[in-house]
């Protein structure tokens, strides 16, 4: 057990650097990404047409889409700061569902849009459409349109792989658990499991690089932004247990184009049928070693 300490406080500088370039900061491109040999390839259909959808006739006038992604989640939303070039779960999402309202993936722009500003970029139509661990919930309804859910996340617990006391919510009493400062996760472990050790930091990368030193026991947010990290180093960390809250992820649409939302739900239902979401999920978030889930039910409410 000390000798595997040793050996990863050693490693650790080196693989933090790895997910700090993950995360948005200036520095190495990460070692690992999905592989583009088993990431499906999208048949563009090239006889779909949504006349009834203003965001889909301004894009097919302008030629391309516009999509809203993260750029600092490992295996998720993440791009590549010496190529410019995004990769992830949410990024294969979208161009998806590019390919099926027939725009060639290779010509999507994407634009990183934070938390904060996603249902102004939607209602100001600086993006067609926003794929990026976007939960759905009553709430946003009234803001955005959403299609889906593609994913339903739920709050997790990243360990390290030598860390077999901790297998769910219930084993944390004693525990020193991280997770971001005023987050949603952070105040679930604190109503509901007050006998956990919380610390909190700006950033979930900042609770990884605790982790892998030994300074903290475990760290909580959504499983997919959990499983990404795991995926980088699938070797040192690991997810445990069952997810503890629904988080439905959904693709955000401005609300009131529902030919657009409508079109989407189809194009993920046929993508989920045809194996592409499978294939998508086993090449990016599934390096971790967690095997595809299920896709939940789709959420078809009506016009609004």
């Amino acid at each position: 057990m000390l000798r595997t300490r040793r050996v990863l406080a050693a490693c650790a500088g080196l693989l933090l650097a790895v997910l700090a370039a993950a995360c948005g900061k200036e520095g190495s491109p990460p070692v690992k990404g999905p592989k583009p040999e088993q990431l499906p390839v999208y048949k563009v259909d090239t006889a779909f047409r949504l006349p009834a959808s203003p965001t889909w006739t301004k894009a097919k006038k302008r030629g391309y889409l516009r999509v809203g992604a993260k750029e600092d989640q490992p295996y998720l939303g993440e791009k590549d700061p010496a190529t410019g070039i995004y990769s992830g779960f949410d990024i294969e999402i979208a161009k998806m569902m590019s390919a099926s309202l027939g725009f060639d993936p290779k010509t999507i722009r994407f634009k990183t849009i934070a938390s904060a500003n996603r249902e102004t970029a939607l209602q100001n139509g600086q993006i067609d459409y926003y794929v990026g661990t976007y939960t759905i919930n009553e709430m946003r309804k009234k803001l955005v349109g959403f299609a889906g859910p593609y994913y339903m996340a739920g709050q997790g617990l990243l360990v390290r792989t030598d860390e077999h006391d901790i297998n769910g919510p219930q084993d944390l009493a004693g525990k020193t658990v991280c997770s971001a400062a005023g987050s949603t996760p952070y105040q679930r472990i604190a109503a509901d499991y007050p006998k956990a050790i919380l610390v909190a930091y700006d950033t979930y990368s900042i609770c990884v690089d605790n982790l892998l030193t030994y300074q903290v026991d475990a760290v909580t947010t959504d499983d997919a932004i959990l499983l990404g990290f795991a995926a980088k180093a699938p070797k040192e960390m690991k997810v445990v247990g069952k997810p503890f809250s629904q988080e439905p992820y959904g693709i955000g649409v401005p609300r009131s184009d529902n030919a657009l939302r409508f079109a989407l739900n189809d194009a993920l239902e046929a993508n989920e049928k045809n194996g592409n979401w499978k294939k998508a999920f086993e090449a990016t978030l599934g390096l971790s070693g967690v095997p595809a889930p299920k896709p939940p039910p789709i959420d078809r409410y009506p016009a609004t």
